[in-house]
């Protein structure tokens, strides 16, 4: 199993630096600079990628999906920690 970093509901994430984002078909992919390497953000990865686009609390990040899509607070909750860890391990994000 994948060991991802701890995230938790108070700390501030944002976008890290030196990534390039396009859309593709309906959803984000990214490339990596400083790494070389691609990922697939998905429809929904693409949209959380677009709410930290400024810092914003995970928790703050968690209420706006709430508002936007028809899912359960902690099947939602627990899919953004696990997503935004997978991003900090791959250092495309900075958690504070």
């Amino acid at each position: 199993m994948i060991e991802h970093q701890a995230v938790s509901l108070n700390q501030i994430v944002k976008q890290g630096e030196g990534n390039i984002v396009s859309n593709m078909d309906g959803e984000k992919v990214m490339l990596s600079i400083h790494k070389g390497k691609y990922y697939n953000l998905g429809e929904m990865g693409g949209e959380i990628w677009e709410q930290i686009k400024d810092p914003t609390s995970v928790k703050e990040l968690i209420e706006s999906l709430l508002s936007q899509y028809d899912v359960e607070e902690s099947e939602c909750r627990d899919q953004v920690i696990s997503f935004l860890g997978m991003l900090a391990n791959e250092e495309l994000i900075q958690l504070s």
